[in-house]
């Protein structure tokens, strides 16, 4: 998935990064990586903290890119590697990941809801981004049902741990241990 993230940048790096006098044109590819781990990471913590609602939210088209706590939380994460690593002056360094996160996770949004791209898929980015603990779960039909407004079964006004234990009892899945243990990981319960 690295990989894909990595093309997927240099598409969005143009007046961001490569046409930057902030970002010395050494420094262009670096920046670049920095950007790709940015999100990387970004996302893989916001699994690990509970945040598997507010991803698939966003992958479902519930939530707003470039006011959303995903894009914030990845941004500051670009923000320091740039200044930190590549000596790169803060309001600069803000500007860049002002700029180029939306735009990437926008990008990525899109190529994944997008049935003939092969090159990300709503399964295989969890996958990687979960180090494997979606495997077994069907999260494109989570996401067709966040897509459909569909994932707050309880009627309480959010989606939550709840819901997504009630989904999975309606697909038939909610016996499995290991699938619960999953899930209560993912959503920090």
């Amino acid at each position: 998935m690295l990989e894909n993230l990595l093309d997927l940048v240099k598409q969005y790096a143009g007046d961001s990064i490569i046409n930057n006098p902030a970002i010395p044109n050494d420094k262009n590819e670096a920046a670049i990586g920095e950007a790709a781990n940015a999100i990387s990471g970004g996302l893989q913590n916001m699994l690990n903290q509970g945040g598997f609602k507010d991803i698939l939210k966003m992958f479902g088209g519930q939530s707003g890119i470039d006011e959303n706590n995903i894009t914030h939380s990845i941004s500051g994460g670009l923000i320091e590697s740039l200044t930190g690593k590549l000596g790169v002056e803060q309001q600069a360094a803000s500007g860049i990941a002002g700029s180029l996160i939306p735009a990437v996770l926008k990008g990525l949004v899109q190529r994944t809801n997008d049935p003939n791209d092969a090159g990300f898929n709503i399964q295989g980015l969890f996958n990687s981004l979960s180090g494997g603990k979606t495997a077994g779960i069907d999260l494109q039909g989570m996401l067709s049902k966040v897509q459909g407004g569909m994932l707050d079964l309880d009627g309480d006004g959010d989606t939550d741990l709840q819901d997504i234990m009630r989904l999975f009892n309606q697909m038939g899945t909610g016996g499995s241990g290991g699938l619960i243990g999953k899930l209560k990981g993912l959503f920090g319960g």
